[in-house]
C-alpha cells in the first residue's frame, strides 16, 4: 500500500541536508544533522502509545490494541498484545550508538501517511571510488520503522552513487549478514544490543562491495548481453498488446549510454553503467500513480526503498554480478 509524505502542523514531515532532493519539500538544513536536529526538523518528535480497543457498543476487543499518535490522536494501526512500539527517538539513538566516534550524520529523515512509517538515512564517513575515478559511491545506513504493525524495525547498508543520487539496491539487503530486522516483540533492549554487534559487519560489507563494484566496472558487456540483461528484468508479456515493456527496455538502453554519470570515461559502457541505468530508472523515471507531483514522488521513494522498486534493483544487482562473472 502506498502512502503520501506525512505532515505535521501543515508542514511536510521531512528534513534533508545539502542539495535539494527529488521532492523539493521538507525542512532544509545546511549541514548534515545530529539526531536531535533531524528529529525536530523532520517533524518526528512525536510518540505513540497503545490503547485498548472497544466496539461502538463498549465491548472490549480481546488480544488487539490500537497504536495512537499522541499529538494528533491519529490511529496508526491495530496490533496484537505482544507488540511493543519503538519510538522515533529510540530509532535515532539506535543508529547513533552504532558509531562510537559520533561521525554519523543524518541526510534525510521523514514519515509517510499519518506517521505510521518513518525512515532515516544516515551517512558513514568512508567512500568507494570506482577504478580510482570521479565515480564515487558513499556509504549510508537506511533505517525504517513502522507504527502500524506492518513491518519490523529494519536497518540496511545502503550505498548511494554521488553523481546521480541513485540508491543502490543490493541483493544481500535482506540477509542477516548485511542488515538487521528487529521484531516489535520480546526484550527489545537485548535485540538492539544484538543488532549493534551484527552491524559491526558494515565495514566488511562495504569492503567487499568495493571489490564487487570494481569488478562490474572492469567488465564491458556486449550488445547481446545488455539486451538479455534488460529483457530478464522486464520480460515480454505475450498477453499484453501494448508497447510498455519494449519502451522501458528502450529507455534502459538510453540511460545506459546517456544517463546521469554515464559519461565518466573509466566506467562508461560497463556492466556497472548497466546496473546504474536500472537504479536511475527506478529512482527517477519509473512511472508512478498519483494526483500531484508530490504524491508521485513520495510513492516512488517508498517503492525504491521498500517496495517493488527495491526488489527490481536487487534483482538487477544479482544479474549484473552474474553477467560480469
Amino acid at each position: 500500500m502506498s502512502h503520501d509524505l506525512a505532515t505535521t502542523n501543515g508542514q511536510t514531515a521531512m528534513m534533508y541536508a545539502g542539495e535539494t532532493p527529488w521532492h523539493g519539500l521538507g525542512t532544509k538544513l545546511e549541514e548534515p544533522a545530529t539526531a536531535a536536529e533531524a528529529i525536530s526538523a523532520a517533524g518526528l518528535d512525536y510518540v505513540v502509545q497503545l490503547e485498548p480497543l472497544i466496539t461502538t457498543n463498549g465491548i472490549p476487543v480481546p488480544k488487539r490494541k490500537a497504536v495512537i499518535r499522541t499529538d494528533s490522536n491519529a490511529v496508526l494501526g491495530v496490533v496484537g498484545n505482544s507488540y511493543q512500539p519503538v519510538q522515533n527517538h529510540q530509532c535515532f539513538g539506535f543508529l547513533d550508538a552504532m558509531v562510537a566516534d559520533g561521525e554519523i550524520r543524518y541526510h534525510t529523515a521523514g514519515a509517510l501517511g499519518q506517521g505510521e512509517r518513518i525512515w532515516m538515512l544516515a551517512k558513514l564517513p568512508e567512500k568507494i571510488r570506482v577504478k580510482d575515478s570521479e565515480d564515487v559511491t558513499e556509504q549510508f545506513l537506511l533505517l525504517s520503522n513502522s507504527h502500524d504493525g506492518s513491518s519490523a524495525l529494519r536497518v540496511f547498508f545502503t550505498p548511494i552513487r554521488v553523481v546521480c543520487a541513485n540508491t543502490l539496491g543490493m541483493a544481500e539487503r535482506r540477509s542477516r549478514g548485511h542488515g538487521v530486522s528487529i521484531i516489535h516483540k520480546g526484550d527489545l533492549t537485548a535485540k538492539v544490543a544484538e543488532a549493534q554487534e551484527i552491524l559491526g559487519l558494515a565495514k566488511y560489507f562495504y569492503g567487499n562491495l568495493d571489490r564487487r563494484i570494481n569488478r562490474l566496472a572492469w567488465h564491458y558487456p556486449t550488445r547481446g548481453q545488455l539486451k538479455n540483461y534488460f529483457s530478464m528484468l522486464y520480460p515480454d508479456n505475450p498477453e499484453s498488446k501494448n508497447q510498455r515493456t519494449a519502451n522501458i527496455r528502450k529507455e534502459l538502453f538510453h540511460l545506459f549510454e546517456h544517463g546521469r554519470g554515464q559519461d565518466i570515461p573509466e566506467t562508461k559502457l560497463t556492466t556497472w553503467a548497466a546496473f546504474n541505468a536500472v537504479t536511475e530508472f527506478v529512482d527517477h523515471h519509473r512511472s508512478t500513480r498519483g494526483r500531484t507531483d508530490q504524491e508521485k514522488a513520495s510513492r516512488r521513494l517508498e517503492s525504491a526503498w521498500f517496495g517493488s522498486g527495491a526488489k527490481l534493483k536487487a534483482d538487477a544487482w544479482t544479474m549484473a554480478v552474474e553477467m560480469a562473472g
